[in-house]
C-alpha cells in the first residue's frame, strides 16, 4: 500500500515537472520571437488605418504624439486597398484538388475517383474556400499563416452511445486556418515546417471549453499579455509603455499544445497538453498523416513572402509601411499649407487689438475690427503658392506603392492609366500583376496540396467503417457510395491542383467548343446526352431532366445500386427494365464484383428486372 501511495506522488510530481517543462520552453520561443509579435501587430494596425505608431526602443507600439496640436494628422490608407486588391486576385487563382491515377489499372481509376470525391466532400463540408480565405487574410497582413488538418472525434455521424449514454460519432476531418500569432516554432530559422523538431500551438480558450474538451476543471483568469487581444476602435491594437490601454480577455487559460516529431526516445512522437500549469494530456503525436504513413506535425504552413533562412515570411505590407509614413507626411503638409493660404496668418501689432478675440474668432466676412489709432493696421502675410514639390512627391510615392505592392492601378483603381484599348493588351497588363503575385500563389497551391494529402491520411487512419459518401453527379442528381480505409490509397495518387473556374468563363468555353461543331457525333448532330450536359453547365438541366425520363430511371438505379451494397432490392413493375439492366451492369463492370455477397444481390435484381422485363 506504501509502495503504491509512492508511486502516485512520483507519477503526480512527474506530470507536475512536465507541465513545468512545457510552460518554461513556450515562455522562451514567445520571448525569442516577440519582436516578429510587434511587427505583426503595427502591420495591423496600419491595415485598419491606425497609421500614427511606431515600435519604441523598448520593444512596444506607442502611438506618435504630434509636434504641435495644430498639425494635421489624417491618414490615407493605401495599404488596406492595396490588400483587398491582392486577395481578390488569390480568390480568382484558387486552387482545386483533383487525384490522377498513379496508373491505368481500373483499382488504381476506382482509387482516384473515390479520393477526389472524398475531397470535393470534403471542400463542401468544412467550407475549404472560406478557411483559405481567412489563411490568406493572415499571410498578406502578418506575412504568414498555417493550416491544421485535425481528425473531430465529435463530428460526422451518429453510430451508437458508451456505457454512460454519452453519443458516439464516426468523426470526421477538420481543417481550421490559424494566424502566425499562435504557431512556436522551436528553431526561427527553418525554412518549413518540415525542418522543425517542435511546434506550440497556444491559444487563450475560456476554461468552459477545457473543461468539456478534458473533463479538468480550472479557476480560470484574465489574460492580458497573449496575442491576439481584442481589438478597439480607439487604440487599434496598441500596447502603450503606461497600461492605459490593454485589452483584456476574462475567464481564460492559455492552452499549449507540443508536438515533437519522432525520434530515438520517442518514435511515435510526443504530444503535450498543457494549460493553467496542469497536464491535461500526454501521449503519441496522434496523426499518421506523413506521405508514407509516419507521424508528422499536422500544421502547414503558407507565406506571402518567403525569406531565406527563416521560419515565418514577410508581408508586402511591410515594404508598404515606409510609403505609407511618407504619403501621410506629404498630404498632411499640403493641407496644412492649403489651410494657410485659405484661412490665412495674420500679422498683428502688439496692443493694436484685442489679440485674444481675433484668435478666437478670426477674420470673417463683414467682421468691423478695430485697432488702436496710430498703429498698424491687421494684415494677412503672404503665404506665396502651393509649391510643385508636393504634387511630385505625392505622385511620385503613388508610383512606388504600384512598385512595391505588386498591383497596378488597373488592377487596385480600374483605372487604364497606360490607355489602352485593345482587349489583348488590357488582358496582359492584368497577367503581369497575376505574375508579380506569383511566389504567393504557389504558396497557396503548395499549402492547399499538402492539406489534400493530409485529408487522404486522415481518412485512411480513422474511416474504420464503412461510411457513406454523398456527391452531386451529372444533372444535379445525388450519387450515394459507400467506402472505408482499406478503398482509399494516399501513396499511390498522384494529385494535381487545378483552378477552379467561374461560371463565366465555362459557359464560354462552351460556347466556342459549340461554334467549332466539336460537340457533335459523326453524322453532325448534338446527342441528347450532350445536350443535356450543356444545358446542365449552363443553368438549365431541369428543362431536360423534366422531358428525359430515362434520366430518372437511370437515378433510380443509381440509388439500387447503393442499397444492393447492404440489402436486397425488388424491381418495380414501372422501371425501364433496359436502362435499369444497363445500369446494374455498369456497376458490376466498374468494381461492384469485389464484394461476393454485393454481387448476389445484384445478380438477384437483374434476374428480378429480366423476370419482369419479359
Amino acid at each position: 500500500m506504501q509502495n503504491n501511495d509512492l508511486k502516485e506522488r512520483a507519477e503526480a510530481q512527474r506530470k507536475r515537472d512536465l507541465a513545468r517543462e512545457v510552460l518554461e520552453d513556450f515562455e522562451a520561443r514567445r520571448e525569442a520571437r516577440r519582436h516578429l509579435e510587434r511587427g505583426w501587430e503595427l502591420n495591423m494596425n496600419f491595415m485598419s488605418g491606425n497609421q500614427f505608431c511606431s515600435i519604441n526602443p523598448s520593444g512596444e507600439i506607442e502611438e506618435e504624439n504630434a509636434e504641435f496640436y495644430w498639425q494635421s494628422r489624417r491618414s490615407f490608407n493605401h495599404i488596406a486597398p492595396t490588400v483587398d486588391t491582392r486577395l481578390a486576385r488569390l480568390a480568382k487563382v484558387r486552387p482545386s484538388l483533383e487525384v490522377r491515377a498513379f496508373s491505368d489499372s481500373e483499382a488504381d481509376m476506382k482509387t482516384a475517383r473515390l479520393s477526389s470525391n472524398i475531397l470535393r466532400s470534403v471542400k463542401s463540408r468544412v467550407d475549404l474556400d472560406g478557411v483559405i480565405s481567412a489563411a490568406s487574410l493572415w499571410s498578406e497582413v502578418c506575412g504568414t499563416a498555417f493550416y491544421k488538418v485535425v481528425w473531430n472525434f465529435n463530428d460526422g455521424n451518429i453510430i451508437g452511445t458508451d456505457d454512460t449514454g454519452h453519443v458516439l460519432k464516426e468523426g470526421d476531418v477538420n481543417v481550421v486556418a490559424l494566424s502566425p500569432f499562435e504557431i512556436y516554432p522551436d528553431d526561427l530559422s527553418a525554412p518549413s515546417v518540415n525542418e522543425v523538431k517542435s511546434i506550440i500551438h497556444a491559444k487563450a480558450v475560456p476554461v468552459s471549453e477545457i473543461r468539456e474538451r478534458f473533463h479538468v476543471e480550472l479557476p480560470g483568469r484574465t489574460v492580458r499579455d497573449f496575442p491576439l487581444a481584442p481589438y478597439s476602435e480607439a487604440s487599434g491594437w496598441i500596447r502603450p509603455m503606461d497600461g492605459s490601454f490593454r485589452p483584456a480577455l476574462e475567464n481564460r487559460e492559455i492552452l499549449i499544445e507540443r508536438y515533437t516529431r519522432p525520434d530515438g526516445a520517442h518514435p511515435l512522437g510526443r504530444l503535450e497538453i498543457v494549460a493553467g500549469e496542469t497536464l491535461l494530456f500526454e501521449g503519441p503525436l496522434p496523426y499518421k498523416n506523413g506521405d508514407r504513413g509516419e507521424r508528422i506535425l499536422p500544421f502547414i504552413r503558407q507565406v506571402c513572402i518567403a525569406l531565406p533562412g527563416a521560419f515565418f515570411g514577410a508581408s508586402v505590407v511591410d515594404r508598404m509601411i515606409p510609403l505609407q509614413r511618407a504619403y501621410n507626411a506629404v498630404r498632411n503638409r499640403k493641407h496644412e499649407f492649403l489651410n494657410r493660404l485659405t484661412a490665412g496668418v495674420v500679422a498683428v501689432e502688439d496692443g493694436s487689438v484685442d489679440a485674444e478675440e481675433l484668435a478666437q474668432e478670426g477674420l470673417y466676412p463683414g467682421k468691423v475690427l478695430v485697432y488702436r489709432q496710430g498703429s498698424n493696421a491687421p494684415a494677412f502675410l503672404d503665404c506665396g503658392k502651393l509649391p510643385a514639390e508636393f504634387q511630385q512627391e505625392e505622385e511620385r510615392i503613388a508610383n512606388e506603392f504600384i512598385l512595391v505592392s505588386g498591383m497596378s492601378e488597373i488592377s487596385r483603381n480600374s483605372a487604364n492609366p497606360t490607355h489602352v484599348t485593345i482587349a489583348v493588351g488590357l488582358q496582359l497588363l492584368i497577367d503581369q500583376d497575376t505574375n508579380r503575385m506569383r511566389m504567393s500563389v504557389e504558396s497557396v497551391e503548395r499549402a492547399v496540396k499538402e492539406a489534400g494529402k493530409q485529408i487522404l491520411h486522415l481518412y485512411k487512419q480513422f474511416a474504420a467503417t464503412k461510411r457513406l459518401l454523398r456527391m452531386t453527379g451529372t444533372g444535379g442528381n445525388t450519387e450515394l457510395f459507400y467506402f472505408d480505409a482499406s478503398d482509399i490509397s494516399a501513396d499511390d495518387v498522384t494529385f494535381e491542383t487545378g483552378y477552379d473556374r467561374t461560371p463565366e468563363q465555362i459557359k464560354e468555353d462552351i460556347l466556342n467548343l459549340l461554334s467549332l461543331g466539336l460537340l457533335n457525333d459523326e453524322k453532325g448532330n448534338l446527342s441528347s446526352g450532350a445536350k443535356e450536359r450543356i444545358l446542365d453547365a449552363l443553368g438549365y438541366g431541369s428543362f431536360e431532366n423534366a422531358r428525359d425520363i430515362s434520366r430518372l430511371h437511370i437515378a433510380k438505379a443509381e440509388r439500387e445500386n447503393v442499397a444492393l451494397a447492404q440489402e436486397d432490392v425488388a424491381a418495380d413493375e414501372y422501371d425501364d427494365h433496359d436502362l435499369h439492366i444497363l445500369e446494374h451492369l455498369r456497376f458490376l463492370l466498374s468494381g461492384g464484383e469485389e464484394d461476393a455477397a454485393t454481387k448476389e444481390r445484384v445478380m438477384r435484381h437483374l434476374a428480378s428486372h429480366r423476370r419482369k422485363g419479359d
